[in-house]
């Protein structure tokens, strides 16, 4: 295999006047985004000196420029490292510190950011483009372009470098492969079908795996058409569904709820759609049902940052009588449940493991988070299910404490570590409680440190600038005492059923 670049290199003679890329009223043909992956590959390599394992950071919503970036990385053997524009400043300083990035290529838009960035630390050389006049596209016109023939990209080059959070709430860096890339294009195509007659209607962030590589990626694979969305918005996505046509989208259970919930849901137009595929969560099914309903498939992905994400799934005609369920192992992986150590029998509830060419590499610079994360060459992805006797999963429950808000991944950890920091606070633990909107939300049950108690506003104002907003706590609970077993472990299931308890009684008072 060559480098991914070469996919748009094959289209651009097949199809070259075929759309690629549809932004904002403009269009960026098969042949348009050969000539800009060479040209950008060419600033980089000119202006900025990017070569084979050298980093680029990017920040900014979707645009064109993220995926000619993409693949002109690639084709220099570089890494991109997306960063997730929802981040405080402090995390997002140390996602660039941490992966060495030599630029960072930023949208005006996060311009302050980028300042509050620089006195969290040294930051590397940063360049602005805006999408809205061009972009890095047009900066790049006029170097000299890096050709496919004469560029140092491999299959096995590192290119993509996706900050997640462990169970410690401490952010590492998966390493996907160009040739993981392709694999998870390859499982993506067999899930859905995907041919160069679909449109991909992208409107998930593409700094994350799922917005990046359940749909947009395997597309360029295929030679589909993608519209773009720089961020979601439910009435911005139901026009699209009806003006734009498209034919497949991905939705995670929060942007679900909110097409549903749209006034203008009932009367859009959704015959284009052969099917909508979600994930990142245990999905309601009255959220997928929604669809169903009005004659539209949803496949359920499971996966995550480390496996492309596209590692179980559904097919469109195993859907309708699984519904539910999260699929079977893919076409270019392996999964299987593990109980201490030995393979779950049928129905047996355990750890998910998968081993695949879509698995991460390791974690950057991260040797014993790596071996943490395998057993025997299979990752451990840290969440239950079980396999029924057709070979189809069904997820259970998360090992790890992960809460999953609106498809963000947040983990109590980090949220816990900034709350011992507070001179109120003696001890906390942080769980998820069920929210109709979001899937879940993060509640703080404190252990203040006067009698007296804890303001909740005073502790909640404490996160700003500290932490992401989407994971600031969004109540906090004030107990004597958090609950522990024998060996002093806080019991989390009891610390849940606290907060529940808490906030019912808080809710009924305020209808009282």
């Amino acid at each position: 295999m060559t480098s991914i670049d070469s996919w748009i290199e094959a289209h651009a003679r097949f199809t070259p006047d075929k759309p690629a890329v549809l932004f904002d009223g403009e269009v960026l043909t098969y042949r348009d985004m050969a000539r800009a992956i060479g040209s950008v590959a060419g600033l980089l390599r000119e202006r900025h000196g990017i070569g084979r394992g050298e980093r680029i950071a990017y920040l900014g919503t979707n645009a064109p420029d993220t995926l000619v970036l993409l693949f002109a990385v690639a084709r220099l053997g570089a890494i991109l490292v997306p960063l997730n524009w929802r981040l405080a400043p402090p995390e997002l300083a140390h996602a660039v510190s941490d992966s060495g990035a030599r630029v960072l290529i930023h949208q005006p838009a996060f311009s302050d950011t980028v300042k509050a960035m620089a006195a969290e630390g040294t930051l590397p050389e940063c360049v602005s483009a805006d999408p809205g006049d061009g972009g890095l596209i047009r900066r790049a016109a006029g170097h000299v372009p890096v050709s496919a023939g004469a560029a140092p990209g491999r299959a096995d080059d590192a290119l993509l470098l996706v900050y997640t959070s462990g169970t410690t709430g401490r952010p590492k860096g998966a390493v996907l492969t160009q040739a993981a890339v392709q694999a998870n294009a390859l499982n993506a195509m067999h899930m859905q079908g995907l041919t160069s007659d679909d449109t991909v209607l992208t409107v998930l962030p593409m700094f994350h795996v799922g917005g990046l590589n359940i749909q947009t990626t395997p597309a360029f694979y295929v030679g589909a058409s993608v519209i773009l969305h720089d961020r979601f918005h439910a009435e911005t996505v139901l026009k699209s569904i009806s003006a734009d046509r498209p034919s497949v989208t991905v939705l995670v259970p929060a942007t679900l709820a909110a097409v549903l919930a749209h006034p203008a849901w009932s009367d859009t137009d959704l015959s284009s759609l052969r099917l909508v595929a979600t994930g990142s969560s245990d999905v309601p099914r009255e959220l997928m049902g929604g669809f169903v309903g009005r004659g539209v498939p949803v496949l359920q992905v499971y996966g995550a940052t480390e496996t492309g994400p596209v590692s179980i799934y559904q097919r469109l005609d195993d859907a309708p009588g699984e519904f539910g369920a999260i699929g079977r192992a893919g076409l270019h992986t392996t999964a299987r449940i593990m109980i201490n150590g030995r393979e779950a029998e049928t129905g047996e509830v355990g750890e998910i493991e998968l081993k695949g060419p879509n698995v991460t590499a390791g974690y950057w610079n991260r040797p014993e988070a790596t071996r943490d994360s395998f057993h025997d060459g299979w990752f451990r992805t840290g969440d239950l299910a079980e396999m029924d006797a057709a070979g189809v999963y069904w997820f259970r429950d998360r090992l790890k404490n992960v809460i999953i808000s609106g498809g963000e991944n947040i983990y109590p950890a980090e949220i816990e570590r900034i709350l011992q920091g507070f001179s109120q606070v003696r001890e906390a633990a942080v769980v998820g409680v069920a929210s109709s909107r979001w899937g879940e939300t993060p509640v703080a049950v404190v252990v203040p440190t006067s009698e007296g108690g804890c303001d909740q506003q005073t502790l909640l104002d404490q996160f700003d600038g500290r932490l992401a907003r989407y994971k600031h706590p969004k109540s906090v609970v004030c107990v004597s005492a958090l609950p522990r077993n024998a060996l002093g472990k806080i019991q989390l299931d009891k610390v849940r059923k606290m907060a529940e308890d808490a906030l019912s009684s808080e809710t009924a008072s305020k209808k009282a």
